[in-house]
């Protein structure tokens, strides 16, 4: 694609960015800690959209670009693109979860019971007006935020796999695929996939999730499982291979969805050209786990998983359409590309629409 020059272009960019400045200028400053404490839910998607957790620098990159979300998501995956990797982390099991929420859409009693914990899903969507003069809560919550014992739980989808109506995913023995080091390619492994997922646009796993549920794909779920909480993260101890070392703990949401799904099928020749018969119907599930507080990107990812397990040809049933259009950076900064001067390929285009009038002259 070709550009032309623009004269003193370079001065106009410099007082652009200047102007950018004056911009940032409120009389009111916000600081980095208030942006992470109060706007806690923004920065968990920023956080799992850029693949990096690390609350300060997704608030301090919030402010750096006047919220907006995609260039704060952009500034993030550039720091951590900078960074020197050490070390891979030993894996996490979400039942090893210290639970802050947890609900099941698909059973009332559950063992350990339901935890509703911090959630707008009951709340009244009317506007607080006193938070216009500044007001916080001044009830005493101290014994909903420091419970006094960690709670645990076990996952409800292992009490399937036991029972043995849940079809599990076949173990992999191979080393899971880097997709921040490795070029993507298709069909992609699962664990490629899931990564992928995790660090797609949220909005955008919401709409193929929501057109897969109204006819255009394969699934409509019962969440079997919705758990928020935190996991430690450890790496082996380097003069120990049976030791770990815990370098902290992050906070995630984890989704399991489940659907009936038909085993085996049978195709004998009196059958031809009648519906087919299901010898076994058995249970399959989609996983969802994004970083922070943050359900429905992590519901979506799991219908948007289980979805790409079935075949069809809508568009939600499309691998590479779904994995490559949903990366959060790439689809903004192709449409942001638009902004860039398009003269030569514009005229070309002109000439063509003209010359093409003046043959039905």
């Amino acid at each position: 694609m070709a550009y032309v020059a623009v004269k003193g272009g370079e001065v106009a960019i410099e007082a652009s960015i200047e102007l950018l400045k004056t911009f940032q200028n409120a009389a009111t400053d916000i600081s980095v800690n208030a942006i992470r404490d109060n706007l806690s839910m923004l920065v968990d998607k920023i956080m799992s959209e850029a693949g990096l957790y690390a609350p300060d620098y997704a608030a301090l990159a919030l402010k750096q670009c006047d919220g907006n979300v995609e260039e704060a998501v952009f500034l993030l995956r550039a720091y951590r693109s900078t960074l020197e990797r050490n070390h891979y982390s030993n894996e996490i099991n979400g039942k090893d979860m210290r639970l802050i929420r947890r609900i099941s859409s698909a059973f009332k009693d559950i063992p350990g019971g339901q935890i509703l914990g911090p959630t707008y899903d009951y709340s009244h969507r009317l506007l607080d007006f006193s938070l216009l003069d500044g007001n916080l809560p001044t009830e005493n919550t101290e014994d909903v935020l420091e419970p006094s014992q960690d709670i645990v739980s076990e996952r409800i989808s292992d009490i399937f796999r036991a029972e043995g109506v849940l079809k599990g995913c076949e173990q992999e023995d191979t080393t899971p695929t880097d997709v921040t080091s490795h070029l993507l390619t298709h069909p992609a492994d699962r664990s490629a996939r899931l990564q992928t997922l995790a660090r797609a646009d949220g909005g955008f796993l919401g709409g193929v999730a929501y057109s897969a549920m109204r006819g255009y794909g394969a699934v409509h779920p019962t969440i079997a499982e919705l758990r928020s909480g935190y996991v430690d993260i450890c790496v082996t101890y380097p003069f120990d291979e049976n030791e770990e070392i815990v370098l902290g703990e992050i906070l995630l949401t984890e989704v399991e969805s489940l659907m009936p799904k038909a085993e085996e099928q049978s195709f004998q020749d009196e059958n031809v050209g009648k519906a087919p018969s299901y010898d076994k119907m058995t249970l399959s599930g989609g996983y969802g786990l994004a970083f922070g507080r943050n359900e429905n990107k992590a519901i979506s990812m799991s219908i948007v998983d289980a979805n790409l397990d079935t075949v069809g040809d809508t568009p939600s049933q499309d691998e590479e359409f779904v994995l490559i259009h949903g990366d959060s950076l790439e689809m903004n900064g192709f449409i942001s590309h638009l902004k860039l001067p398009h003269y030569v390929s514009f005229q070309s285009s002109l000439d063509v629409v003209r010359k093409s009038g003046e043959k039905d002259e």
